[in-house]
Parts: structure tokens; sequence; C-alpha cells
């Protein structure tokens, strides 16, 4: 028994209480020291995984496309975000259906802070933590460049900053929806990617991505207006309370505390949308280049075609000579001397 309640320590999210409805009493959770043990635990469970779906899947693709060092690395890469990212969607698109936050826009901000949280809320939480978490003795484990350590390591923090933030600061519902739009542009970018490395010549996985990417860009820009520029500013308690929660929505009556967040959201997604934007734009022109190239290279082979159409028409060959068209040989005779 004694052993039983450890194991559950490990297995499954802490501190839960009952919470009065209307229809009786609902359990729900909120955080605390122990969800450390938690993500501890999937953690390992996170690095099993990752062996397992590099060993039976991807090791095994390898062998078959023969990819260089770099493409091999990335090729990696690439297909354990992609079955980490087409999980998360999944997940995250029930999760967020189930609890009605894409039916009533309005409870992403009613009711702040929401210090107690679902069940399936609280272990989608910790289970990302444990993931991003886990990417990082996976650099040693995986050999990964250094060239690519700095790269990776900045992914990384700044995906465990927007769980943990909004986790910590009880803004888990916006974090869903961003995480699910996040998601989702990241899941068609590695598929391009692991599209382009089996046939170099289809690119069309990236055109989708393009617009996908764009669109979850103007989602994610317009919530950041709704909620910070219309939604907390609206919350009955607008008083500092560590204690239940409500760590900075008093921040948000002031106007120019939220329209200075909104400035920096809005400078942060721009400069995203212009590394988007010269990314295509470099991408067309390697295109366009590769295409001239291949013009340029068909225009000379056919030059050199008719030039060799030329010289076979000006006399034709009979046993290794050539010959012209009245059967005279085209080469001049040399008169024998007397």
């Amino acid at each position: 028994q004694v052993t039983a309640k450890t194991a559950f320590l490990f297995i499954l999210p802490q501190y839960n209480v009952s919470v009065p409805t209307a229809d009786g009493e609902l359990v729900q959770y909120h955080y605390g020291l122990k969800d450390l043990v938690t993500i501890l635990f999937y953690i390992f469970i996170a690095i099993i995984l990752h062996a397992v779906v590099q060993e039976y899947a991807l090791d095994k693709i390898n062998r078959r496309l023969h990819l260089s060092k770099v493409k091999h690395s990335k090729f990696n890469e690439s297909g354990q975000l992609v079955a980490f990212h087409l999980t998360s969607v999944i997940w995250c698109l029930y999760v967020v259906v189930t609890e009605g936050y894409i039916s009533n826009p309005r409870s992403l901000w009613e009711n702040y802070p929401h210090v107690y949280l679902p069940y399936q809320v609280k272990f989608f939480y910790l289970c990302q933590l444990a993931y991003w978490l886990h990417a990082l003795p996976e650099l040693y484990f995986q050999k990964v460049r250094k060239e690519e350590i700095p790269r990776q390591l900045r992914c990384i923090a700044l995906y465990l900053l927007h769980i943990a933030g909004a986790y910590l600061l009880n803004l888990t519902r916006l974090g869903l929806i961003l995480l699910l739009l996040q998601y989702l542009a990241e899941f068609f970018f590695h598929m391009a990617r692991l599209v382009y490395f089996t046939d170099e010549n289809n690119e069309k996985l990236f055109n989708v991505w393009a617009v996908v990417f764009v669109v979850t860009r103007l989602f994610t820009l317009t919530l950041y207006i709704l909620v910070i520029g219309f939604g907390l500013p609206r919350v009955e308690s607008q008083a500092l309370d560590p204690e239940r929660g409500n760590f900075f929505s008093f921040l948000f009556n002031n106007i120019l505390f939220r329209m200075s967040v909104l400035l920096l959201v809005c400078l942060f997604q721009a400069s995203v949308m212009w590394r988007f934007i010269h990314f295509q734009l470099r991408r067309w022109r390697e295109y366009w280049n590769e295409q001239s190239s291949r013009k340029r290279a068909a225009a000379a082979g056919s030059t050199k075609q008719q030039t060799k159409l030329l010289k076979r028409d000006s006399g034709y060959h009979e046993n290794g000579v050539v010959k012209a068209e009245n059967g005279t040989s085209p080469r001049t005779k040399k008169l024998k001397s007397p």
C-alpha cells in the first residue's frame, strides 16, 4: 500500500480538490512542487518513446534513403517532431473542444485566474513539459552537431518558457489555443521536410505549410489582442492576489501597460513574419535560378544536337568514308606525277 501511494505520486497528477458545482462536486487540480516528480517520470517515458520511434521507424527509412550525414540528422529531427506534433495536435484539439474553449471564446479570460484545472488539462501540460525537458538529454543521445545545438536549445527554451509561463500564471486556456496553432504549423513544416528528403523535386507541401503558417500567425495575433486588449481588463478581480493566483490582471487595467504589451506582441509577430517572408523569397529565388539553369542547359544541348545534324547533312557515310551527295568523295584528289 505504501508502494502504491509512492507510485501514484509519479504517475498521476497531484493536488486534487473537490470544487462544488450546481450538479454536485467536481474534482479539479492545481499545481505544486510534487508536479516535478510527475514530470520527471514522464521525462523517462518520453525518452523511451523517442528511442522506439527512432529504432523501429526512422532508422529503417534512413537505411533505404542513403542520406548524407547532414540530411540524416535533419531527417531524424523532423521525423521525431512530426510524431510529437501530430499527437499533440490531436490531443490538444480534443481537450479544447471537450472543455468548450473554442465554442465559447469568453472562457479564455472569464473567471480569471484559472487556478483549478480539469484532469486532462493538467495532465496535458505535465506531458508537454516532460517532452521538452527530455529534448535536452536527447541532444547528447542523438549526437547532434555543434552547429545545430544553439538553434535547438533556443527552440526548446522558447517552448518551455511558453508552456511553463501559461501553467504557472494560470493562463492555461489561452496557452492551449496558442499551442494548438503553433503545433499545427510546425507539423506541416516538418512533414514537408520529410517529403523533401525523400524526393527533392517535391516541394508542394512547403506551399501548404506557408498558407497554414500565415493563417496561424493571424489567429495568434488576433487572440493576443482579444485576450490582452479586451478580455483581461474586464476581469472582476483586478487586485494583486498571489494566493488566489491573480498575478498581473491588475496591470492590464492600466492602458499604458496594456498597449506596451500589445506593441511587444505585434513586434514579435512581425519579426516572425519577416523571417518567414525572407525564407520564402530565398526559396523562390533558388527555385527560379534552378529553372533558368535547366533551360540554359536544355538550350545548349539542343544547339549541340542541331550542329551535329548539320554536319551529318553535309554528306553521308559509306563504309566509314564520308561521301558527297553525288557519290564522290568530298576530299580533293591528288594528281599523280607523270
